[in-house]
């Protein structure tokens, strides 16, 4: 197969491994800059264009970074109208991005999910912290990413300030509850076409309650119960993804889905599992592809 990996650099770890294990099994495979591609929407043959070049993949592989996630997500939806297959489909990115929205639909699948409260005006600040059930808090910038933009409240005081500030900056954020039986750990469990293919538990850094490695914490491979699995497995369907990173909390009421990241790292995963992420993703797209005929790579991946 001809696989293109939509990713903004060929240096990033999660994408020399995508590359190298499409290699490794046969494919063509070529890295393209998604924010240097321009489409030509035509009604007989929608295109992508990479310069001069007219883009010709079999299926496609989304690195789509928060920050250009509306161009990515169009970029994805032309392959897909010219039957590309895409691992993840444009419309699931969009869905993971908008955390508001992927918690609403996991809401509605049934998701253990923390106690999350959302509100527009400032007179509602002691409200969505009783819809929590009061400090500690932690309130979260939707476009937040990488534990950047989430802040720990840990008295109602400094919950309202951290609530005020947000809205005299007129960002949009959620306010959810404090897990404390999690111990400032999380789980980041790796879901490949419905599957939990590695897993690891994540350990805050001294001093900080967000556990991801970019803010120095530390992991470790760890193997999840079935209900764990269950969780992981259900989020990634809910939204769509057919590859997602599931973030789990360890709660008294059983697993809670903290987020799911359509563009999950393969770095601190596969070296703390040893499990070869990147070649179960290039099994999936050979296996998915092959099952789906033209007509079934379009239909219903470019509505909404």
């Amino acid at each position: 197969m001809k696989i293109g990996i939509l990713s903004r650099k060929k240096s990033l770890y999660s994408t020399s491994r995508l590359k190298e294990a499409a290699e490794r099994r046969g494919h063509e495979t070529r890295v393209v800059d998604t924010a240097r591609c321009y489409m030509r929407i035509a009604s007989e043959e929608p295109t992508v264009h990479f310069g001069d070049e007219t883009l010709a993949f079999d299926a496609v592989i989304p690195r789509i970074g928060a920050s250009i996630t509306f161009y990515g997500t169009a970029v994805v939806r032309q392959f897909e109208m010219a039957g590309v297959f895409s691992a993840n489909e444009s419309q699931a990115i969009a869905r993971s991005r908008d955390k508001l929205r992927s918690l609403q639909i996991l809401s509605r699948e049934g998701t253990g999910l923390p106690e999350t409260s959302f509100a527009r005006s400032p007179k509602d600040a002691d409200s969505l912290l009783a819809a929590v059930g009061g400090p500690p808090v932690v309130v979260k910038l939707l476009e937040a990413t990488q534990g950047l933009g989430v802040v720990l409240a840990e008295t109602r005081k400094a919950a309202s300030s951290v609530i005020g500030a947000f809205q005299e900056l007129d960002a949009n954020f959620l306010v959810q509850e404090f897990i404390a039986e999690a111990g400032g750990d999380d789980i980041r469990a790796l879901v490949v076409g419905g599957e939990v293919v590695a897993a690891m538990r994540r350990h805050a850094a001294p001093g900080e309650f967000r556990s991801n490695l970019h803010r120095g914490g530390s992991a470790e491979a760890v193997e999840l119960t079935e209900e764990q699995r269950r969780s992981a497995v259900q989020a990634a369907n809910a939204l769509g993804l057919g590859v997602a990173g599931v973030d789990l909390l360890e709660s008294d009421r059983g697993p809670l889905v903290l987020e799911v990241n359509s563009s999950p790292g393969l770095k601190g995963i596969e070296s703390s599992t040893d499990i070869d992420v990147a070649e179960r993703i290039i099994g999936y797209v050979e296996r998915s592809h092959d099952a789906l005929s033209p007509e079934e790579r379009t239909r219903d991946r470019i509505q909404g």
